[in-house]
């Protein structure tokens, strides 16, 4: 299973933000520069992460972004579901739809391996991903 770009791009920022001290709010260009993506990925990122309540975005001076206490906390394995959503991981009813589709026992199996590479997950949050030697990592890629 591989993971979408824009989940990989959102775990990232959330693990930058993670290592951010009280007094440091990078901004979204500040993030995206330091984790090497686009601006423009970055900035549909950060506002999913919003929306989901992983990340507090304060505009104008003084502003930028800061990782939610449920962000640091809150289950990888949730975040990473509600990221990926809920799609099989084989398109057996794209156009045209699969033809083993009536009698396949494949996107059974895919979608039980699909949960448990999430279960795998559930016990982690973003905080346990930026231990040692991942958060000092992280601080020398950049910062205000």
């Amino acid at each position: 299973m591989r993971l979408n770009k824009s989940t990989d791009i959102a775990l990232r920022i959330a693990m930058r933000l993670a290592m951010a001290g009280p007094e440091e709010a990078p901004t979204t260009r500040e993030v995206a520069e330091a984790m090497a993506v686009p601006y423009t990925h970055a900035a549909k990122v950060v506002s999913r992460l919003q929306h989901l309540g992983v990340v507090e975005a304060r505009r104008g001076r003084g502003g930028g972004l800061s990782l939610t206490s449920a962000g640091r906390t809150g289950s990888l394995g949730r975040l990473v579901r509600e990221l990926e959503g809920v799609g099989d991981v084989v398109g057996c009813e794209d156009d045209p739809p699969c033809p083993l589709r009536a009698g396949c026992r494949l996107r059974g199996a895919l979608r039980n391996a699909q949960e448990a590479f999430f279960a795998a997950l559930d016990p982690l949050s973003v905080s346990d991903l930026v231990e040692p030697p991942t958060g000092p990592l992280l601080l020398s890629l950049g910062s205000r």
